[in-house]
């Protein structure tokens, strides 16, 4: 009898130890930073420095830093507007490419003290330190592994000079989230008066592992972010969105794979994806600029982001389990502009509206399978908490449950969240949605990973009473963590504003509204304003902005900026390559191409001339690279020239489009001062890749600029 007591006391221990075990983590998991990474969901990086006064992304190295005199400066309200926004942390660019560093350093003369700025006394990043701690922000540094300044560039004395500047970043302001690294390495530059080209090996050049060991050492609760990690990966563009499918698992791929490669190799299509089952926790960081440059550029003004824009955004990036990096560029006052500043806030009221309300709490749920250890450890119900690692969870042999939602009477709405536990790994590799509609189930919406985070807007707003969760696929049992049903505020879109290669400018919606309001001076549209009939003409271009009213309710700003109009502009004889004409069709999405198709063929340079049929005063003219996703042929090193007769050239205008690869925008290059010419030629004396150039649009603006 005591025998059989004792294997019924050691089964029923045995038992209740089983039951309350939970799963085993599956695959790669991430570290403690990156939880707190993946928690804060978005931050933003913030560029200023000479770059800000020289109108370019990249400095040369050879500016002056007494032009830097930011006398508004106030770090509080750059931090204080990414708050408003939403966004946890700011990263500070405490120096670029030009090597301009914006503390006080003792490694090299080129710094802050040199500048206009308080007589220079000051230091931005104690003051952005001190912001930061004010307003409950994080901090986070970047510093250019690639100096253009440093006349020991490309010897194993920079390499000690970048690693003190990181000892002195990470020793002297305090705790930070993340450190930084871009991928640019090496190239044209100044290096202490010799302008020259320096390549180096960005696998080997910086030694990657001891570098990284000063955060490991001196910022031991920081992530780093590099190209391919080791901690954080760059998503493979610069448009802030990561794939439809997004792994939060990574395996870098190098010339020379077998070990983690140093900063610099990523292919772009796995940056966005990611590598199920990686060998390492490697999440994205998706990096986009509130305009469309990193650095202020005033003629950018009205290319500002709108609130809409950024919520596209981050569904796009945090609701497919990455982060959203959003650039910051403050103007040469050192603040950002009230156009940006309300960009920011009306982003952050719509984020705040939209999460408010979980419609979800409250239902009665029913899972199909609960896992052995009772609903308080395991239930559905945990899905509804404020705990993102309290979770939902089936036996071990249950991979696809179902989840039936009973809600609290008829909800709306278009968003679902759905949140793994990810300190147990990326689960679920496939689920639905469905809604109990016209009485019978429907799917209304279905996605592949979840991993942090998985948002779904929805293409309209569904009302229903129950609600039910499929998960279609998963090798493991689930850990899921939470469950949203959530009701984006109803907005009207912006106008659509366009115009053709005859200089007529229409306004356009895509669905019907009672009127549409425009001006053509800039300034912001009313109801007083221009009420829009039939298209117009607008032959000096400037700036176009306008609203649509339906309802009593008013859309979102739509802005859209023209240069001069090419409806008389010809192409001259001298211009060859295939379709000539595409250059000045007003259509983005062709170009005109020199490229070969010889590829032993070497680089040639290319030029486009054109006749303007009048003599036209020129303030700046713009080089939009072709806009498929392809580098082929995009130009890096320009020259622009005028003439009165179309035969006499002379030069205006020449330098690099810095960055052009990875972010391929509109390329504005303002004149030192004015001209007049009848003819304009753009000659492209570098390509990025190929051995020709290529050219989606040349255009060139009337209008004079504030700097």
């Amino acid at each position: 009898m005591k025998k059989l007591f004792l294997t019924l006391f050691l089964g029923i221990q045995f038992a209740c130890s089983w039951a309350q075990s939970a799963p085993t983590p599956y695959g790669a998991l991430p570290s403690v930073s990156q939880l707190n990474w993946h928690e804060m969901e978005m931050y933003c990086i913030i560029h200023f420095g000479v770059d800000t006064y020289t109108d370019k992304e990249w400095g040369f190295g050879d500016e002056d830093p007494a032009i830097v005199n930011p006398k508004g400066f106030d770090a509080s309200q750059i931090v204080a507007a990414a708050k408003a926004g939403g966004f946890k942390g700011v990263v500070v660019v405490a120096k670029h490419h030009d090597g301009l560093c914006i503390w006080p350093t003792k490694t090299t003369e080129h710094n802050i003290t040199k500048t206009s700025w308080r007589g220079g006394k000051g230091d931005m990043l104690k003051e952005y330190q001190e912001a930061c701690n004010r307003l409950g922000m994080q901090l986070g540094l970047y510093c250019s592994p690639w100096d253009r300044n440093s006349a020991f560039y490309g010897t194993s004395e920079y390499v000690n000079i970048y690693r003190e500047q990181l000892r002195e970043l990470y020793t002297n302001y305090g705790k930070l989230f993340i450190s930084w690294h871009d991928g640019a390495n090496g190239g044209d530059g100044y290096y202490g008066g010799n302008r020259e080209s320096r390549k180096i090996d960005r696998t080997t050049y910086y030694g990657w592992p001891t570098t990284w060991g000063i955060t490991r050492k001196l910022q031991p609760t920081a992530t780093i972010f590099g190209d391919v990690g080791p901690d954080v990966r760059w998503v493979g563009n610069e448009e802030g969105h990561a794939g439809e499918t997004s792994w939060a698992t990574y395996t870098p791929e190098a010339p020379d794979s077998g070990q983690i490669p140093a900063n610099g190799y990523v292919k772009s299509e796995l940056g966005v994806e990611g590598t199920r089952n990686g060998k390492f926790w490697m999440p994205a960081e998706c990096d986009v600029s509130l305009r469309p440059g990193w650095f202020y550029h005033a003629s950018q003004n009205a290319q500002v982001k709108s609130p809409y824009t950024l919520m596209d955004l981050y569904y796009k990036s945090v609701g497919r389990g990455a982060n959203l990096d959003l650039g910051l560029s403050p103007n040469r006052e050192g603040l950002l502009d009230p156009e940006d500043v309300a960009a920011l806030k009306g982003f952050g009221d719509l984020l705040r509206k939209t999460f408010a309300v979980n419609l979800a709490k409250g239902a009665l749920l029913q899972a199909s399978n609960v896992r052995a250890g009772g609903a308080g450890k395991f239930g559905p119900a945990l899905l509804m908490d404020a705990d993102r690692y309290s979770y939902w969870s089936t036996d071990d042999g249950i991979t696809t449950p179902t989840l039936t939602l009973n809600l609290k009477g008829v909800k709306s709405f278009n968003v679902i969240r759905l949140r793994e536990n990810i300190k147990l790994g990326q689960r679920i590799e496939a689920f639905e949605v469905e809604a109990f509609l016209d009485n019978r189930w429907q799917k209304i919406a279905a996605a592949t990973s979840i991993g942090a985070n998985r948002l779904i807007r929805l293409p309209q707003t569904v009302t229903a009473r129950r609600v039910r969760l499929r998960i279609i696929k998963s090798p493991v049992c689930i850990a899921l963590s939470d469950f949203g049903l959530y009701k984006e505020p109803v907005h009207l879109a912006p106008p659509i504003i366009s115009r053709d290669k005859h200089g007529l400018v229409s306004v356009s919606t895509l669905a019907p509204v009672s009127a549409l309001y425009y001006t053509k001076n800039g300034s912001i549209p009313t109801l007083k304003s221009y009420a829009y009939k039939q298209e117009f003409p607008f032959p000096q271009g400037g700036v176009i902005r306008a609203i649509a009213v339906e309802g009593g309710k008013i859309s979102e700003l739509a802005v859209q900026t023209f240069d001069v109009s090419k409806s008389k502009w010809t192409l001259m004889p001298d211009t060859t390559g295939v379709h000539p004409t595409y250059a000045i069709d007003e259509n983005a999405k062709t170009f005109w191409s020199s490229l070969s198709p010889d590829t032993t063929k070497a680089f040639q340079q290319a030029s486009v001339s054109i006749d303007l049929h009048q003599r036209t005063m020129i303030h700046s003219f713009n080089y939009l690279p072709r806009q498929d996703k392809k580098i082929l042929g995009i130009v890096d090193l320009y020259t622009f020239s005028i003439s009165d007769d179309g035969i006499n050239f002379k030069e205006v205008a020449s330098g690099e489009f810095s960055n052009i690869t990875a972010n391929p925008i509109a390329q504005v290059i303002r004149l030192k001062s004015p001209v007049q010419a009848r003819y304009i030629r753009f000659t492209g004396r570098r390509s990025v890749k190929g051995n020709g150039i290529t050219l989606a649009e040349i255009g060139i603006s009337s209008i004079a600029e504030k700097p």
